[in-house]
């Protein structure tokens, strides 16, 4: 999962930003930051596991997936691959990737931690994905890719392509809701500071105006569009609440916000037979 904090030292600002710009600013961000990220935030996502969001809701408890012993299942963004590993563990099939190879270095590395290695890491673009038609039973992203890319709806239809009839699409983001609220876990962030419908990304740039970090806000809407435009059929919408007596703070996710506003979404979807 991918909850990644602002750069204090970057500029930030509101403007387009193309799928190649979207692209290299993010690869390059996490090539970065992944050891960091990963020292800072393992411990909550554990070395093998499908932590779907900062509400703290697993998949071990949450059962979004069904069975997955013996599908073939592919991770969208998979970071360290901690979901995908917690997958092998449960008999799946597993191929993830990602754009970032300091991610799949860091994946690697867990692997050999761990002793439960994820078979294929590829390193990939989540709007071109590098896999034949009807590959996967499963495709799962827990905070990967979707939100930085800015054409998710290719990626939908990427999804889509690579599923089998009757194969299931399972994602989780950032609430679209959030996207009105500043990225602050206090006070501060209760307060609605732009537009719900300002689909105008968010980047942080580097002292030369070049984009070092990116991600794209689509309305709930917008994703059910962009999933029934991929031929994808909408099962289920999850909006985990906080749970109570839990104290753990994530970048903007916090106790406080999370009593009053949902903070993650999970898409269930399913390619018709």
């Amino acid at each position: 999962m991918t909850t990644p904090e602002s750069n204090p030292a970057a500029a930030v600002v509101h403007r387009e930003a193309s799928p190649q710009e979207s692209a290299r600013a993010n690869r390059l961000w996490w090539d970065a930051n992944a050891a960091d990220y990963y020292a800072e935030h393992g411990a909550v996502l554990g070395d093998a596991d499908l932590l779907w969001c900062p509400e703290g809701l697993r998949e071990a408890d949450a059962g979004l997936l069904g069975e997955v012993r013996g599908r073939a299942v592919l991770e969208v963004g998979c970071g360290g691959a901690q979901a995908a590993r917690w997958l092998v563990s449960q008999g799946a099939e597993v191929t993830a990737f990602d754009v970032s190879h300091g991610q799949l270095a860091t994946a690697r590395e867990l692997d050999r931690r761990t002793g439960v290695a994820v078979p294929r890491l590829v390193q990939a673009d989540a709007q071109r994905l590098p896999f034949r038609d009807a590959a996967f039973d499963l495709v799962v992203s827990a905070f990967g890719g979707v939100p930085f890319v800015a054409d998710s709806a290719g990626t939908m239809r990427e999804v889509a392509r690579v599923l089998r009839p009757e194969g299931r699409f399972v994602f989780s983001t950032t609430h679209p809701l959030r996207w009105a609220f500043p990225d602050d876990p206090g006070p501060a962030g209760l307060t609605v500071r732009q537009s719900y419908f300002d689909r105008t990304p968010y980047v942080e740039e580097d002292a030369a105006g070049r984009a070092v970090y990116v991600e794209h806000h689509r309305t709930l809407g917008d994703r059910v569009r962009e999933l029934v435009g991929a031929g994808l059929v909408l099962e289920d919408l999850v909006e985990p609440e906080w749970p109570a007596g839990r104290t753990q703070e994530w970048g903007q996710w916090s106790p406080l916000r999370g009593a009053l506003v949902p903070g993650t979404a999970i898409f269930l979807a399913r390619k018709p037979a």
